[in-house]
């Protein structure tokens, strides 16, 4: 562990190839994350995480994937899970919350036994980002709703179940993405309310959640920081530490997102100066890999002690 630096990579194809095998190995990211792009089938992608962790030799290295269930679904080559979004999960918890209980447990269980068959242990939800009318369709159905006390519990209900069946979490996108009128993938959403009000709504869905991760929102909120994202904002990771109370490993959402308007040598280097703790590239393009890992540093004492925590609650 104390070998591996602190960011997490995604892959080109369905198989590693020779330059990825090269980074695994020279590098030795902290976790790599799985896409669609990445997968065909059951017995395909436990071979590509058997592939990973013979590199690592270590059993419960960390493999993530976003799993949310409605438009946001990795596994949709052999499960179809487009109609059990966070908006239907919502919507049944305010309608008829017993069977909300019974609905959200099984579905829990079922995508927890796909990922553990499957050799990944980290499932990034739940979105705890609170829908407006003008909230932008990047996250549309992929939240609970427009409460942030339901959106709340239902994210406590998500941890607490995919906890129990042995897969790890991530809040996303703290300190919330819910007011974003632009999608953070092609520009910088910028919100412009005040502490108050978002310390009532969007910010208060982050607190006092056991998930051991959160993933920054790629959002400059004006009345905390006028020049910075939240993931480059160290005045913002400090609200989120300080106020919000996230004392657990914070990652950053994709560094190659638009939302991020500087080069992946200084969207990676002011990630970490501004105190997240790791670094995520998605896109699998390999030369922006590269530059990822050398601007890494090692995995401190800090993201060591986590990752520990993290492996007794999937042993």
């Amino acid at each position: 562990m104390k070998n591996r630096r602190a960011f997490i990579v995604g892959l080109k194809s369905k198989t590693l190839n020779n330059k990825e095998k090269f980074l695994l190995k020279r590098y030795r990211p902290w976790g790599v994350i799985l896409f669609s792009r990445n997968i065909s089938s059951v017995n395909q992608l436990h071979s590509l995480t058997e592939e990973i962790r013979f590199i690592f030799k270590d059993k419960n290295y960390p493999i993530l994937i976003d799993e949310e269930g409605g438009k946001v679904s990795r596994l949709n080559n052999f499960i179809n899970t487009s109609i059990f979004s966070g908006k239907y999960f919502g919507n049944l918890y305010n309608r008829d919350y017993k069977k909300f209980n019974i609905f959200y447990k099984i579905f829990i269980k079922q995508i927890s036994f796909l990922l553990k068959n499957t050799g990944i242990n980290i499932n990034t939800v739940p979105v705890l980002d609170v829908m407006r009318k003008k909230s932008n369709k990047i996250i549309g159905n992929r939240s609970f709703g427009s409460n942030p006390k339901v959106v709340s519990k239902i994210g406590d209900f998500c941890i607490h179940e995919y906890h129990k069946n042995k897969i790890g979490t991530v809040v996303k996108h703290i300190p919330g993405h819910g007011l974003a009128k632009v999608d953070s993938h092609k520009n910088t959403p910028i919100i412009k309310e005040n502490i108050k009000y978002l310390n009532k709504i969007d910010f208060s869905t982050f607190k006092n959640k056991k998930a051991l991760f959160a993933m920054t929102a790629h959002i400059i909120y004006k009345d905390i920081d006028r020049y910075y994202t939240a993931t480059h904002s160290s005045k913002v990771i400090d609200f989120i530490r300080n106020k919000i109370r996230f004392k657990n490993l914070l990652i950053t959402d994709d560094i190659s997102m638009k939302g991020l308007k500087y080069s992946i040598k200084d969207n990676t280097k002011m990630a970490f100066n501004a105190g997240c703790n790791l670094v995520l590239h998605c896109n699998g393009k390999y030369r922006e890999m590269l530059v990822v890992a050398k601007n890494s540093p090692k995995v401190n004492r800090f993201i060591i002690q986590k990752t520990s925590e993290f492996y007794k609650i999937i042993s």
